[in-house]
């Protein structure tokens, strides 16, 4: 777990999730591209999740990153169309093509497209709910400064393997599919990278559900990407020019 050095008073949180799959939260229900100062963040807060953002390659960078691919802990596959706000899931057998915004799509089960109205209604909801959640997992870095995230600096800690960090109390404001959640974002002094964090369920929950590693920081185009957030799974990741079209029809 993440140790603080310094005393801070657990705050209510943006986004809450309820108790991760095998996961994290379910937060912000939005693409995670919004890069722009409009949390609600004191100005150490600020200060960090900025020079966070810079050392990923900086805001313009992620901007112009359009297509971005990984697979959720070995389970789901996502290929993610930021430009277009589209992404295709394929998760145990089943495709899901979802418009982000609208949250509208197509859906294939077993081989066979759902075209029955009720249930394509709710397979684009099941899509939408992994995209959030999964996504986020992937992304939260680039999130720190999201609308309706409400961040403080947290003092001075340590990472799991006794490397000095700073801390960031990450809560939410109404927004997202579980506002009730906390999140203790720890980025590491060496490295300048978020490197660990640790979530609670609600945001006067005393310990952790879990604290797992944002680690293996590796270039992909103009940004950096973590590849290892515990439990050995390899996720995949890829940034590649372009997607055919198909995968999104």
């Amino acid at each position: 777990m993440i140790k603080s050095v310094a005393a801070f008073v657990l705050l209510g949180w943006m986004t809450g999730c309820t108790a991760p799959e095998a996961t994290a939260s379910e937060p912000a229900a939005r693409a995670p591209e919004a890069v722009e100062p409009t949390a609600d963040a004191d100005p150490q807060a600020r200060a960090l999740a900025e020079s966070v953002l810079e050392r990923m390659g900086g805001a313009e960078a992620w901007r112009r990153t359009r297509y971005l691919t990984w697979t959720f802990f070995g389970r789901r596959r996502h290929m993610w169309d930021r430009h277009a706000g589209r992404a295709r899931i394929e998760a145990d057998g089943d495709v899901y093509v979802i418009d982000l915004e609208t949250k509208e799509g197509r859906a294939w089960s077993g081989g066979e497209e759902v075209l029955e109205p009720e249930a394509l209604a709710e397979a684009m909801q099941r899509a939408h709910g992994m995209w959030v959640n999964d996504s986020y997992w992937m992304f939260m870095p680039y999130k720190l400064l999201d609308p309706g995230v409400v961040l403080r600096f947290a003092g001075a800690g340590e990472l799991q393997d006794g490397r000095p960090c700073q801390l960031l109390e990450m809560t939410f404001d109404g927004v997202g599919n579980t506002p009730d959640n906390r999140y203790t974002v720890a980025v590491a002094d060496d490295t300048g990278l978020v490197e660990e964090w640790s979530f609670f369920a609600e945001a006067d929950q005393l310990e952790p559900g879990f604290t797992l590693p944002w680690s293996g920081w590796k270039p992909f185009g103009a940004i950096l990407l973590a590849t290892d957030h515990g439990r050995g799974m390899d996720w995949a990741i890829e940034v590649p020019q372009t997607l055919p079209e198909e995968l999104f029809r």
